[in-house]
């Protein structure tokens, strides 16, 4: 008997974290350094997620639902949207004009996404699929999530099996580069 999370308890709980850090980011001073950091911490929160999501729970999503494909397609455009504002906030500073402007279009497409997975894709998602299969999904997105890239490829392959091919060496990189500039801790 598995005691782990289930794919939606596990997402779920990503989901409570990357608002907590939207939060933080919002009570932060407004150029102060602290909001650099957070924003750092949720994009390496949101890009570990969007490939999980990505590499397991959009292939299951299409497998199990009837309308998966559809589903499927347009959280994965929601995720490229999302990765392109990381991507732009990626290489600026809090003082910079554009900063809190692109920190509110990021909150605002990633709330979208949130509630529509959660009210939507989840719901249809355990009622389609056995807990087992659920449980063997959250197994599988927990151990991605460690070899899983921190900072936002735009135009990185989404759809399996070249992203189950990319993605670790791309982690790899990504998380070397995190420990040489003391990136996210």
């Amino acid at each position: 008997m598995r005691h782990s999370a289930d794919v939606i308890a596990e997402l779920t709980r990503d989901h409570r974290e990357v608002d907590d850090l939207f939060e933080k980011i919002e009570e932060a001073a407004p150029e102060a350094q602290e909001r650099k950091r957070l924003v750092d911490q949720l994009t390496i929160e949101l890009v570990r997620h969007s490939v999980a999501e990505e590499m397991y729970l959009y292939p299951a999503v299409r497998r199990h639902l009837t309308d998966g494909d559809a589903l499927a397609d347009k959280a994965i455009a929601d995720h490229g949207r999302v990765e392109r504002l990381l991507k732009d906030l990626e290489g600026r500073d809090v003082d910079d004009t554009d900063f809190n402007h692109l920190i509110v279009k990021l909150r605002t497409e990633v709330t979208s996404h949130i509630k529509d997975e959660e009210s939507r894709l989840f719901v249809q998602l355990r009622a389609a699929c056995a807990q087992d299969d659920l449980s063997e999904l959250g197994d599988k997105m927990r151990t991605v999530k460690k070899v899983a890239p921190t900072r936002p490829h735009p135009s990185a392959p989404t759809a399996p099996p070249v992203n189950r091919l990319l993605a670790p060496g791309t982690g790899l990189v990504d998380r070397a580069r995190d420990f040489v500039t003391g990136r996210g801790k």
